[in-house]
């Protein structure tokens, strides 16, 4: 799995001219699922976001985690995360997970984030064509792969 964490100072999802979410500070987590991914990845990277200090004490050091000062999550689904770009101009996704394997696990990822925030996460919809909007605090952004853990 891959995963893009953006540190917001808000941030939203509309599709088809509807907002499906909407949060303030917090993080935009981008996830990317490809065939090889499984339960145990998801465990990692949901333990591993929730408690990856990014976010600004009192003495703006980035010693907190999402959960330290309770914030909100959005998670969206981005097959694009999984580009091969190596060979030609046009991006190969042949390592993107097909929705049958791709939404079960992007689904418990929710779930595990859930419990591991202790509140609702929201989300953007599989498959859907979204506009992402968001306002990046610092800017922070972080990449996780747990196919690379480090």
């Amino acid at each position: 799995m891959k995963a893009v964490l953006q540190r917001v100072s808000e941030a939203s999802v509309t599709i088809e001219g509807n907002t499906v979410a909407a949060i303030p500070k917090g993080l935009l987590v981008l996830i990317g699922i490809e065939d090889a991914d499984n339960q145990e990845d998801s465990n990692w990277l949901t333990s591993k976001i929730a408690n990856l200090r990014i976010f600004g004490d009192d003495n703006d050091v980035m010693n907190l985690s999402l959960k330290d000062i309770d914030g909100e999550m959005i998670v969206v689904s981005q097959f694009t995360l999984h580009a091969l770009t190596k060979k030609g101009n046009r991006p190969s996704y042949i390592k993107a997970a097909k929705p049958e394997v791709a939404i079960p696990l992007y689904e418990s990822f929710v779930k595990q984030m859930e419990v591991e925030l202790g509140k609702k996460v929201q989300t953007g919809q599989f498959g859907a064509d979204m506009k992402v909007a968001l306002i990046n605090d610092g800017p922070v952004t972080i990449v996780i792969d747990t196919k690379n853990k480090e």
